[in-house]
């Protein structure tokens, strides 16, 4: 298959897990708690198996590495190219009623996320990015490409997530940069509203995993942004324990 082909599968897959994710809303679900605390209802795993046993069966030998099969202790190791998969990135937003949950697919090679897609199942919109050949958008409205936006003269737009909205480490980041707003969003959602061009920067400090940024970085990047570690650095994968260090998420020029 083609890298476009890979994008579109991968966008495929992600509104079905949307779609089956909604089911498990409708119908009802649990809440349990893996052994990190973290909660995980059966939408998760619904939604991980569907994407999953695609991806292996359309490219055979390429690892899958999916977050419910890692916390539940199936070892899977990087190679020159392989999936990183959230199947229900914001599950505490999802347990709790809320809107801004995602369904995430990225694909790395050699260490970069090339290529991503993301489903927003609560509102129908559907993101898809693959480096060098831009990003889109699409909903009630027909496919359209997306962009970052350059900084507006009234200053940045800035997204954090819920949890970590009060860090710290926040302010002294900040500091001396032109903020117009601020704003409290989960999930690889932030990705997205930069990509589109409606927010300017997500800078965020602790606590993610590479299958939470694959696809959201390959599709800001693809909108002409960057993701980056604190230090400036690109966001690699494949590291072991695939945790991602602190990281800053960069829509145009001066953010």
């Amino acid at each position: 298959m083609t890298d476009p082909e890979l994008l579109e599968l991968a966008a495929g897959l992600a509104r079905r897990a949307a779609a089956a994710i909604e089911a498990v809303k409708r119908a009802g679900f649990a809440v349990e708690r893996k052994t990190d605390e973290s909660p995980v209802t059966e939408a998760d795993r619904i939604a991980e198996a569907l994407i999953v046993e695609a991806l292996r069966e359309a490219t055979p030998g390429w690892p899958v590495v999916a977050e419910e099969e890692v916390a539940a202790g199936i070892e899977t190791a990087a190679a020159r190219r392989f999936w990183l998969v959230d199947p229900l990135d914001g599950t505490r937003d999802f347990a709790r009623g809320r809107s801004e949950y995602a369904v995430c697919i990225g694909l790395v090679e050699q260490g970069r996320a090339i290529l991503g897609a993301i489903a927003l199942p609560a509102t129908g919109e559907v993101f898809g990015g693959l480096l060098g050949a831009g990003a889109w958008k699409e909903d009630a409205a027909p496919r359209r490409p997306i962009r970052v936006r350059a900084v507006p003269a009234a200053g940045l737009t800035v997204l954090a997530s819920r949890t970590y909205a009060d860090d710290p480490r926040m302010a002294p980041f900040l500091a001396g940069r032109p903020i117009a707003e601020r704003r409290a969003v989960s999930s690889a959602l932030k990705f997205c509203r930069v990509a589109e061009g409606v927010a300017d920067l997500y800078p965020r400090f602790g606590g993610t995993m590479e299958w939470d940024t694959a696809a959201g970085q390959a599709i800001v990047e693809a909108a002409g942004g960057a993701v980056t570690t604190v230090a400036g650095a690109p966001l690699r994968y494949g590291k072991p324990g695939w945790r991602n260090p602190d990281f800053v998420c960069h829509g145009g020029a001066g953010s």
